[in-house]
């Protein structure tokens, strides 16, 4: 585990009353950048404790992974006892603490309103659903949203979900901006937040910031499936002779030209550019005829092995990467000989190289310790932050 006291966060205390995907992720990067977090669970763990995928043990791998680094403190949340040492845990701590993320909407003893009642500058992130407070997991969102409709082959009218909760992993890391610059603004003026994250919110505002909405506003149309052509120039996969798939992605007229080069297709690409009054060093006009392009390169990559292939192509510029499954990244070096990850041992899981926080801070990933049992810091956290909070 890095050096704590190093990390840009150390000293901040977060309280987290959480499940699934979006908060969890907000605490456990928050964690990892050195903040203390306490996570707050009913009696036996939350809906989440359990889910897939598990260990032969039982123990959930998925719930392990968000919640790596965080002390545990479990009560009954429909008691009035319970309820109390929630709200006394967030109110403690003087300037370090005052900080509750939660998407544990509706419960009024957990509201912003009852918390500033006890502490007048406290924080609380609240990630919610839907806008209007009703349910909403990254699933619902994103069929409501339009991907689904633009994600598959061309011509298909079948719906295709995505595997990456893409919403909620984009709501988790913009709850924890959120909440460092609410403490910002708290060391600053002295006055707390009252954030709340709607998942439907930061889904919306993705898409229209990646141009998906306004293409629909401004030219009256959304873009068609297109399978796995790169959208607005020219990239798509190939089959090799050995059955394996490539991704060829030619962003630039650089790119476009050293593919031509490797493929010995300069002939045939400048009579088509003739033939069609095309220009394929412009991004457009590669993604108009990017079904032709695309077949004229097809046979270049058929008659070769993905080794060679990969060879050929790692003298030029062009942009490629070889599909690859799970089984084989965790095996690569890309796991094995990257200093993101380091052993973590995990009770009831096992040891595994796990990744630490993505950003180096001058040369260092810091990262978070295993996962504790629901309600294994319980005794712990009350002595020393309730019980006897001077020694804190």
């Amino acid at each position: 585990m890095s050096n704590v006291s190093t990390a840009p966060l150390a000293g901040l205390r977060i309280v987290e009353v959480s499940s699934f995907v979006a908060t969890p992720l907000c605490g456990l990067t928050l964690s990892e950048l050195g903040a203390e977090v306490i996570r707050v669970d009913p009696l036996g763990g939350a809906a989440d404790y359990q889910r897939w995928p598990v260990a032969e043990t039982g123990r959930s791998i998925y719930w392990t992974g968000l919640n790596k680094g965080k002390r545990s403190v479990a009560c009954d949340l429909r008691s009035e006892e319970g309820q109390l040492l929630v709200q006394n845990l967030v109110a403690a701590s003087g300037e370090r603490g005052g900080i509750l993320v939660t998407n544990s909407t509706g419960r009024p003893w957990l509201s912003h309103d009852a918390l500033a009642a006890i502490r007048p500058d406290v924080i609380t992130v609240e990630v919610l659903g839907n806008r209007d407070g009703s349910a909403a997991v990254d699933y619902t969102v994103n069929a409501g949203l339009g991907f689904p409709a633009v994600t598959g082959s061309g011509g298909s009218s079948v719906v295709h979900n995505h595997v990456l909760p893409a919403w909620d992993v984009a709501c988790g890391l913009y709850a924890a901006l959120a909440v460092t610059a609410a403490v910002r603004r708290r060391e600053r003026t002295g006055s707390g937040a009252r954030v709340t994250l709607p998942l439907d919110d930061v889904a919306l505002a993705v898409s229209s910031t990646l141009g998906y909405l306004t293409e629909v506003q401004i030219n009256g149309s959304q873009r068609e499936r297109d399978g796995n052509y790169l959208y607005g120039t020219f990239g798509s996969d190939f089959l090799t002779r050995d059955g394996e798939r490539v991704m060829i992605v030619a962003l630039t007229a650089r790119h476009f030209r050293d593919l031509v080069a490797v493929t010995g297709t300069s002939e045939v690409i400048d009579a088509v550019q003739e033939a069609l009054r095309a220009d394929f060093s412009t991004e457009s006009d590669r993604f108009r005829h990017r079904q032709l392009l695309t077949a004229l390169f097809t046979p270049w990559f058929a008659e070769r092995s993905m080794a060679e292939v990969l060879d050929l192509l790692a003298g030029t510029s062009v942009l490629h990467r070889r599909y690859r499954t799970f089984t084989e990244v965790a095996g690569s070096a890309d796991v094995h000989d990257n200093p993101l990850f380091s052993p973590l041992a995990q009770p009831d899981v096992g040891t595994f190289l796990a990744a630490g926080h993505p950003a180096c801070f001058d040369g260092e990933h810091f990262r978070s310790g295993p996962a504790s049992s629901v309600g294994a810091d319980t005794d712990e956290v009350v002595r020393q932050l309730l019980l006897n909070p001077s020694a804190d």
